[in-house]
Protein backbone atom coordinates (compact mmCIF):
# COMPACT_ATOMS: atom_id res chain seq x y z
CA UNK A 1 0.00 0.00 0.00
CA UNK A 2 1.29 3.33 -0.87
CA UNK A 3 2.58 5.63 1.87
CA UNK A 4 0.77 8.57 1.03
CA UNK A 5 -2.74 6.66 0.71
CA UNK A 6 -2.04 5.64 4.08
CA UNK A 7 -1.42 8.60 5.29
CA UNK A 8 -4.50 10.30 3.68
CA UNK A 9 -6.72 7.57 4.97
CA UNK A 10 -5.79 8.24 8.34
CA UNK A 11 -6.77 12.31 8.56
CA UNK A 12 -10.22 10.67 6.27
CA UNK A 13 -10.51 8.31 9.80
CA UNK A 14 -9.79 11.33 12.21
CA UNK A 15 -12.23 13.42 11.06
CA UNK A 16 -14.65 10.57 11.01
CA UNK A 17 -13.94 9.51 14.82
CA UNK A 18 -13.09 6.25 13.03
CA UNK A 19 -10.57 4.91 15.56
CA UNK A 20 -10.02 1.72 13.50
CA UNK A 21 -8.43 1.17 10.38
CA UNK A 22 -10.26 0.20 7.37
CA UNK A 23 -9.99 -3.50 5.93
CA UNK A 24 -9.07 -4.10 2.72
CA UNK A 25 -11.00 -7.73 1.22
CA UNK A 26 -9.40 -9.55 -2.10
CA UNK A 27 -8.51 -12.66 -3.26
CA UNK A 28 -5.11 -13.70 -3.74
CA UNK A 29 -2.92 -17.48 -3.75
CA UNK A 30 -0.98 -16.40 -1.52
CA UNK A 31 -1.48 -17.75 2.16
CA UNK A 32 -1.02 -15.04 4.92
CA UNK A 33 2.11 -15.73 6.98
CA UNK A 34 -0.35 -15.10 10.19
CA UNK A 35 -3.90 -14.55 11.28
CA UNK A 36 -7.63 -16.25 12.14
CA UNK A 37 -8.91 -18.75 9.67
CA UNK A 38 -11.16 -21.29 10.32
CA UNK A 39 -10.11 -24.60 11.00
CA UNK A 40 -8.73 -26.89 7.65
CA UNK A 41 -11.63 -29.68 7.04
CA UNK A 42 -10.03 -30.96 3.69
CA UNK A 43 -12.48 -32.36 0.71
CA UNK A 44 -15.27 -31.39 3.54
CA UNK A 45 -17.27 -28.59 0.95
CA UNK A 46 -21.03 -29.50 1.64
CA UNK A 47 -21.35 -28.33 -2.49
CA UNK A 48 -24.77 -29.27 -4.10
CA UNK A 49 -23.13 -32.37 -6.14
CA UNK A 50 -21.78 -34.35 -2.65
CA UNK A 51 -25.27 -33.47 -1.02
CA UNK A 52 -26.69 -35.30 -4.16
CA UNK A 53 -24.51 -38.31 -4.22
CA UNK A 54 -25.37 -38.40 -0.15
CA UNK A 55 -21.46 -37.72 0.41
CA UNK A 56 -21.68 -34.66 3.16
CA UNK A 57 -20.38 -35.20 6.52
CA UNK A 58 -22.76 -32.62 7.80
CA UNK A 59 -22.06 -33.56 11.34
CA UNK A 60 -18.09 -32.97 11.64
CA UNK A 61 -19.46 -29.71 8.94
CA UNK A 62 -21.11 -28.10 11.58
CA UNK A 63 -19.50 -29.66 14.51
CA UNK A 64 -16.51 -27.43 12.88
CA UNK A 65 -18.75 -24.56 12.31
CA UNK A 66 -16.20 -21.12 12.54
CA UNK A 67 -18.12 -17.52 11.54
CA UNK A 68 -16.44 -16.03 8.70
CA UNK A 69 -17.12 -12.73 10.74
CA UNK A 70 -16.44 -14.27 13.51
CA UNK A 71 -12.54 -14.78 12.23
CA UNK A 72 -13.03 -11.09 11.03
CA UNK A 73 -13.31 -9.80 14.59
CA UNK A 74 -10.57 -11.42 16.06
CA UNK A 75 -8.60 -10.19 13.51
CA UNK A 76 -9.93 -6.66 13.82
CA UNK A 77 -9.21 -7.02 17.55
CA UNK A 78 -5.75 -8.02 16.87
CA UNK A 79 -5.23 -5.71 13.63
CA UNK A 80 -4.26 -8.93 11.70
CA UNK A 81 -6.05 -10.85 8.70
CA UNK A 82 -9.20 -13.19 8.17
CA UNK A 83 -8.44 -15.89 5.49
CA UNK A 84 -10.56 -18.47 4.23
CA UNK A 85 -10.50 -20.63 1.18
CA UNK A 86 -12.09 -24.22 -0.51
CA UNK A 87 -10.80 -26.36 3.06
CA UNK A 88 -11.29 -23.11 5.49
CA UNK A 89 -14.74 -21.99 5.01
CA UNK A 90 -15.81 -22.25 8.45
CA UNK A 91 -19.87 -22.75 7.33
CA UNK A 92 -21.76 -24.07 4.48
CA UNK A 93 -22.56 -20.28 3.88
CA UNK A 94 -19.59 -18.53 4.28
CA UNK A 95 -18.32 -21.56 1.77
CA UNK A 96 -21.09 -20.64 -0.31
CA UNK A 97 -20.94 -16.84 -0.21
CA UNK A 98 -16.77 -16.20 -0.65
CA UNK A 99 -17.30 -18.39 -3.94
CA UNK A 100 -15.92 -21.74 -3.56
CA UNK A 101 -18.87 -23.56 -4.52
CA UNK A 102 -22.63 -23.21 -6.11
CA UNK A 103 -25.18 -23.66 -6.23
CA UNK A 104 -25.95 -23.99 -2.62
CA UNK A 105 -27.23 -27.35 -0.94
CA UNK A 106 -30.81 -27.74 -0.15
CA UNK A 107 -30.11 -28.80 3.57
CA UNK A 108 -28.74 -25.61 3.93
CA UNK A 109 -31.88 -23.26 1.86
CA UNK A 110 -34.07 -25.17 4.28
CA UNK A 111 -31.45 -24.23 7.78
CA UNK A 112 -31.80 -20.99 6.79
CA UNK A 113 -35.24 -20.95 6.05
CA UNK A 114 -38.07 -23.32 7.28
CA UNK A 115 -36.38 -26.54 8.13
CA UNK A 116 -37.56 -29.81 7.89
CA UNK A 117 -40.19 -31.30 10.61
CA UNK A 118 -38.69 -33.71 12.71
CA UNK A 119 -34.96 -33.25 11.50
CA UNK A 120 -34.14 -29.83 11.61
CA UNK A 121 -35.08 -27.09 12.84
CA UNK A 122 -34.80 -23.61 10.58
CA UNK A 123 -33.54 -20.29 11.46
CA UNK A 124 -36.82 -18.61 9.85
CA UNK A 125 -35.43 -15.99 7.95
CA UNK A 126 -37.60 -16.70 5.09
CA UNK A 127 -40.74 -17.70 5.63
CA UNK A 128 -40.35 -20.58 2.41
CA UNK A 129 -37.48 -22.87 1.25
CA UNK A 130 -38.65 -21.11 -2.52
CA UNK A 131 -38.14 -17.68 -1.17
CA UNK A 132 -34.59 -18.84 0.39
CA UNK A 133 -33.29 -20.72 -2.45
CA UNK A 134 -34.20 -17.48 -4.80
CA UNK A 135 -32.10 -15.31 -2.66
CA UNK A 136 -28.97 -17.74 -3.23
CA UNK A 137 -29.62 -17.90 -6.99
CA UNK A 138 -30.27 -14.34 -7.38
CA UNK A 139 -27.02 -12.96 -5.30
CA UNK A 140 -24.90 -16.15 -7.37
CA UNK A 141 -21.38 -14.99 -6.09
CA UNK A 142 -18.64 -14.84 -8.39
CA UNK A 143 -16.48 -18.15 -7.99
CA UNK A 144 -13.16 -17.63 -6.25
CA UNK A 145 -10.60 -15.79 -8.63
CA UNK A 146 -7.72 -16.70 -6.13
CA UNK A 147 -7.16 -19.93 -3.96
CA UNK A 148 -7.57 -17.64 -0.37
CA UNK A 149 -10.22 -14.59 0.06
CA UNK A 150 -8.39 -12.33 2.64
CA UNK A 151 -9.23 -9.47 4.67
CA UNK A 152 -6.77 -7.23 6.48
CA UNK A 153 -6.07 -3.59 7.80
CA UNK A 154 -5.47 -1.51 4.94
CA UNK A 155 -1.42 -1.12 6.18
CA UNK A 156 -0.87 -4.58 5.84
CA UNK A 157 -1.18 -5.03 2.31
CA UNK A 158 2.03 -5.17 0.28
CA UNK A 159 3.37 -2.79 -2.51
CA UNK A 160 2.33 -5.79 -4.49
CA UNK A 161 -1.51 -6.29 -2.98
CA UNK A 162 -4.51 -4.34 -3.93
CA UNK A 163 -7.92 -4.35 -1.95
CA UNK A 164 -10.98 -4.90 -4.54
CA UNK A 165 -13.47 -3.69 -1.56
CA UNK A 166 -12.78 -1.81 1.74
CA UNK A 167 -14.79 -2.45 5.29
CA UNK A 168 -15.73 0.17 8.01
CA UNK A 169 -17.06 -1.56 11.34
CA UNK A 170 -18.96 1.74 12.93
CA UNK A 171 -21.78 3.49 15.04
CA UNK A 172 -24.34 5.30 13.49
CA UNK A 173 -23.19 8.71 13.93
CA UNK A 174 -19.38 7.73 11.98
CA UNK A 175 -21.40 5.98 9.89
CA UNK A 176 -23.60 8.88 8.30
CA UNK A 177 -20.39 10.44 7.45
CA UNK A 178 -19.60 7.92 5.11
CA UNK A 179 -23.15 7.14 3.76
CA UNK A 180 -23.46 10.88 2.56
CA UNK A 181 -19.90 10.86 1.69
CA UNK A 182 -20.83 7.99 -0.84
CA UNK A 183 -23.47 10.36 -2.68
CA UNK A 184 -21.32 13.05 -2.47
CA UNK A 185 -18.15 11.16 -4.85
CA UNK A 186 -20.68 9.33 -7.10
CA UNK A 187 -23.49 11.64 -7.40
CA UNK A 188 -25.77 8.52 -7.33
CA UNK A 189 -28.58 9.12 -4.62
CA UNK A 190 -28.91 5.36 -4.31
CA UNK A 191 -24.70 4.98 -3.88
CA UNK A 192 -25.28 2.78 -0.94
CA UNK A 193 -28.05 -0.33 -1.15
CA UNK A 194 -28.83 -2.60 1.83
CA UNK A 195 -29.82 -5.78 0.97
CA UNK A 196 -30.94 -8.80 2.66
CA UNK A 197 -27.96 -11.60 3.36
CA UNK A 198 -25.44 -12.94 5.95
CA UNK A 199 -22.93 -11.16 7.93
CA UNK A 200 -20.77 -12.12 5.13
CA UNK A 201 -22.87 -11.33 2.23
CA UNK A 202 -23.53 -8.35 2.76
CA UNK A 203 -19.97 -7.38 3.94
CA UNK A 204 -18.22 -9.15 0.52
CA UNK A 205 -20.55 -10.88 -1.58
CA UNK A 206 -23.16 -8.22 -2.58
CA UNK A 207 -20.54 -5.45 -3.24
CA UNK A 208 -18.95 -8.10 -5.61
CA UNK A 209 -22.15 -8.72 -7.16
CA UNK A 210 -22.91 -5.09 -7.63
CA UNK A 211 -19.43 -4.58 -9.26
CA UNK A 212 -19.98 -7.51 -11.61
CA UNK A 213 -22.66 -6.06 -12.73
CA UNK A 214 -20.96 -2.76 -13.43
CA UNK A 215 -22.56 -0.58 -10.35
CA UNK A 216 -20.60 1.26 -8.09
CA UNK A 217 -22.09 0.86 -5.00
CA UNK A 218 -21.74 0.83 -1.27
CA UNK A 219 -23.15 -2.08 0.93
CA UNK A 220 -24.61 -1.72 4.58
CA UNK A 221 -24.38 -4.59 6.54
CA UNK A 222 -24.36 -5.76 10.29
CA UNK A 223 -27.82 -6.50 10.00
CA UNK A 224 -28.07 -10.65 10.29
CA UNK A 225 -28.94 -11.95 13.85
CA UNK A 226 -26.89 -14.80 13.95
CA UNK A 227 -23.73 -12.65 13.60
CA UNK A 228 -24.57 -9.83 15.76
CA UNK A 229 -22.57 -11.49 18.36
CA UNK A 230 -19.27 -10.72 16.55
CA UNK A 231 -20.32 -6.67 15.78
CA UNK A 232 -19.57 -3.77 18.85
CA UNK A 233 -23.50 -3.29 20.23
CA UNK A 234 -24.84 -0.47 17.94
CA UNK A 235 -22.19 -1.22 15.20
CA UNK A 236 -22.84 -2.08 11.85
CA UNK A 237 -20.73 -2.73 8.50
CA UNK A 238 -20.32 -0.47 5.43
CA UNK A 239 -18.25 -1.86 2.43
CA UNK A 240 -17.14 0.34 -0.95
CA UNK A 241 -15.50 -0.28 -3.72
CA UNK A 242 -11.78 0.41 -3.88
CA UNK A 243 -12.42 2.91 -6.60
CA UNK A 244 -15.55 4.41 -4.58
CA UNK A 245 -12.85 4.38 -1.32
CA UNK A 246 -10.04 6.56 -3.29
CA UNK A 247 -12.69 8.79 -4.59
CA UNK A 248 -13.81 9.78 -0.68
CA UNK A 249 -10.14 9.91 -0.19
CA UNK A 250 -9.76 12.78 -2.50
CA UNK A 251 -13.37 13.85 -1.93
CA UNK A 252 -14.13 14.37 1.59
CA UNK A 253 -12.15 18.00 1.77
CA UNK A 254 -14.76 19.46 -0.37
CA UNK A 255 -17.71 18.01 1.17
CA UNK A 256 -20.06 18.22 4.47
CA UNK A 257 -17.29 16.68 6.84
CA UNK A 258 -15.58 20.46 7.06
CA UNK A 259 -18.71 22.02 7.96
CA UNK A 260 -20.22 23.43 11.79
CA UNK A 261 -22.52 20.53 10.49
CA UNK A 262 -20.15 17.27 11.30
CA UNK A 263 -18.59 19.24 13.46
CA UNK A 264 -21.58 19.29 15.64
CA UNK A 265 -21.58 15.39 14.95
CA UNK A 266 -18.21 14.97 15.71
CA UNK A 267 -19.00 15.81 19.72
CA UNK A 268 -21.91 13.32 19.70
CA UNK A 269 -19.35 10.58 18.26
CA UNK A 270 -16.93 12.06 21.23
CA UNK A 271 -19.84 11.17 23.84
CA UNK A 272 -20.33 8.08 22.29
CA UNK A 273 -17.08 6.84 22.66
CA UNK A 274 -17.35 7.98 26.36
CA UNK A 275 -20.42 6.16 26.84
CA UNK A 276 -19.23 2.83 25.15
CA UNK A 277 -15.73 3.04 26.67
CA UNK A 278 -13.60 3.50 24.25
CA UNK A 279 -12.53 7.48 24.55
CA UNK A 280 -8.93 7.09 23.61
CA UNK A 281 -8.68 3.70 22.23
Amino acid sequence: MKPEILEATAKFTEVLGYDEEPMGVFYTDQEPAEGFSPKPLPGLLPTRDKELKGEIDWQTVFGNFSCVIGNIWRARKKKSAAYFDSERFGCPGGGYFLGYFKPQTETIVHYVSVGVPGRLEGELYFDSADKCRAMYEFIDPRPAPRRYCVIKPLSLFSGQETPELVAFFCRPETLCGLHQLCQFVTGDLEAVRSPMGAGCANLITWPLHYLARGENKAVLGGWDPSARKFFKADELSLTVPWEMFLAMLDGWPGSFLTTKTWATVQKKIARSKKTWGEAGD
